[in-house]
Order: C-alpha cells, then structure tokens, then sequence
C-alpha cells in the first residue's frame, strides 16, 4: 500500500487519555510568587506546544509536542487545585505557611527558612516545603520556642529566633 494512503497520527491523537501522575493526597497550596510561577511555566509550555504544527511536523516535532502537551495538561491540573495562602493573613505570632523563619541550632548556627508549597520547595535556597519534616517542626512553634528536626541523619534542636513575612 502506498504511504499516501497511510493516516499519521495527529500531534495529540491517544494522548490525551495518558493518565498523569497522581496528585498528592495533600492540599495543593502555593504562595503568590510560586502561583506566578506556575502560570509563566504554563503558558510558556503551551506557546512552545502551539509553535509545533501537528500536520506535517516531523516524528521527534510530534513526540516533543505530545510531552509538552501532557505537561501542559498536568499543570492545568495543579492550577486548578492550587490553594493561594496569603501569609500576611496566617497568625504573626506562630509559624505559618509563607513565613519566613530565622532558627538557631545547638551549635549556635543560624539559618533562614522559607515555608513554601510541594512544588516551590528548593532547600539549597532556604525554600522548604511545608510537608518537610523540618518545616513539620517548625509549624506553630512561635519566638523563642525549641523543636526538634527528626533527620535520618539524628535528631537536631533548633530555637526559633523569629517570624517574617
């Protein structure tokens, strides 16, 4: 039979019932800057997915497209289940999701946390994710109060020397 006669497969065809990884069983929260950032990563990858044209687009053109075309639909999904916490509205006094924590451990290092989502977390920055054991410890705790970080690496009791925003 002649290819001329042969249907190729359209850029998206069967893959819009490729099932996506499951979502967390945890609540979707995101802080404003990481809700922005969800957004530019979306439409970025969408412009890229809508720049490949489905007819007539080379084999690895149509495979790249089908990635970014699942990317795209799984960051649809996040969006639509994010929870946008303002943490000027979480209590001062107690740490919260979104605030920014300044601890002191045995040692009398210092270092500072940001509480952050699932997705917003990069702990090379500072940035936890509120899921974290470390930031399990911290949540609640207020000035002045010791806790203790529960690490595979032993245990390891931080003072919480303040609470920003």
């Amino acid at each position: 039979m002649s290819r001329a006669f042969v249907r190729e497969p359209d850029a998206d065809d069967g893959h819009e019932d490729e099932p996506l990884p499951p979502d967390s069983p945890h609540p979707y929260y995101l802080t404003a800057e990481g809700m922005i950032r969800l957004t530019e990563r979306l439409d970025r990858l969408a412009g890229e997915r809508d720049a490949i044209a489905g007819a007539g687009a080379e084999p690895g053109e149509l495979q790249r497209r089908r990635r970014l075309a699942r990317e795209v639909r799984l960051l649809e999904r996040k969006r639509a289940r994010a929870v946008l916490v303002d943490p000027a509205a979480q209590p001062r006094d107690k740490v919260s999701f979104g605030h920014v924590v300044t601890v002191e451990d045995d040692d009398g290092g210092t270092r500072r946390f940001s509480i952050v989502g699932e997705d917003e977390a990069a702990p090379q920055s500072g940035r936890i994710s509120w899921l974290s054991p470390l930031a399990q410890a911290l949540l609640g705790g207020e000035a002045g109060d010791r806790v203790v970080w529960r690490r595979p690496a032993g245990d390891l009791g931080l003072t919480i020397l303040s609470i920003e925003i």
